[in-house]
């Protein structure tokens, strides 16, 4: 069976979930990443699977990898002090699926392109004013994609998620916590812990994906795919204390802690200008979605962190989590 769906970027959690819904549905797919040995690891096992290897600097590159496949998932990551590359990389890319005749891309995307929030709930039409560079990279890259579409080279859609949590999920706001519950400690979070937030159910995106890239009407646009509602940090982590019974001292670091902890950890450094997402709410409409594909499944958070905490309990304990492995695209 040859693959016709590609996953540029597959490693990631959001790559697995879309590699599972492929899974469960029977369907190949090739996944794509810089590193083989990573991909045969986390892919190897399953005879769906095509593993390529690519290097995004490089258009060929990318033609090879994408040849044969009718519709790149975009999903590559990159650390947040290498944000800058986002629109190049994103450039070569296309330019390479052009050249491979790729028709259809979908980027996942983040808030980041939107600054902050001028309404309570925030629409697809929110204007993008990013104030950040974070954000100015990716909305960068967001218009490389779109303008793409408009010039008739490729059809193109953009999904934008929230911060997300779930099985195996360790870049998250809420991974310290949830090792916490489950094996002692303390509880590295960055706060404050207490303001409106959301997150998605890692393995209640792949489906999202997969009905999106086979809905024709979904390309030449932006999409969001919100949470299960609006929670708290603070309420995830007490939900997790009462599902373990266990009490979770917290370790709450603020931004102006984040600025002098940056001074030895580059993570933290870069996390500083991202900050005001935890002090002004970015919570995202996604009605236009449910309107374009239908009910959405969203698993509550009760029993996503439950299944968060499964996963930690029959994990090998492993590195201790930092206070701001922050959580997105």
């Amino acid at each position: 069976m040859h693959p016709t769906i590609a996953l540029f970027g597959a490693t990631g959690a959001i790559g697995q979930s879309i590699a599972s819904t492929l899974r469960q549905r029977g369907q190949a797919y090739r996944v794509v990443g810089r590193d083989a040995a990573a991909l045969h690891r986390t892919f190897g096992a399953d005879p769906l699977a095509e593993v390529r290897t690519w290097d995004p600097e490089q258009p060929e590159s990318v033609t090879a990898a994408a040849e044969g496949i009718d519709t790149i998932i975009y999903l590559v990551g990159l650390p947040y002090w290498r944000f800058a590359l986002h629109p190049a990389l994103m450039r070569k890319t296309i330019d390479g699926a052009v050249s491979a005749r790729v028709r259809k891309l979908i980027l996942i995307s983040t808030v980041y392109p939107y600054g902050r929030a001028q309404t309570a709930r925030v629409r697809e039409d929110h204007p993008r004013l990013p104030h950040t560079v974070k954000g100015q990279m990716r909305k960068a890259q967001e218009d490389i994609a779109l303008q793409a579409h408009a010039d008739g080279r490729i059809q193109t859609t953009l999904l934008r998620l929230p911060d997300f949590y779930g099985p195996a999920v360790t870049a998250s706001l809420l991974h310290g916590a949830a090792v916490a519950a489950v094996r002692g400690g303390v509880a590295d979070l960055v706060g404050p812990i207490d303001r409106a937030h959301e997150f998605v159910y890692v393995p209640d995106v792949g489906p999202v994906v997969v009905k999106l890239a086979e809905t024709p009407e979904a390309f030449g646009r932006i999409w969001h795919l919100g949470g299960a509602g609006v929670t708290t940090q603070q309420a995830m982590v007490d939900e997790m204390a009462r599902q373990t019974g266990r009490t979770i001292p917290k370790r709450i670091v603020g931004k102006t802690m984040l600025r002098v902890l940056g001074l030895f950890n580059r993570l933290l450094r870069e996390f500083v200008e991202m900050h005001y997402l935890l002090t002004e709410p970015v919570i995202l409409d996604d009605s236009a979605l449910q309107a374009l594909i239908g009910p959405i499944s969203k698993t509550p958070y009760a029993e996503g962190i439950a299944s968060t905490l499964a996963a930690i309990s029959v994990t090998p304990e492993s590195g201790k989590p930092t206070a701001a492995t922050a959580a997105t695209v």
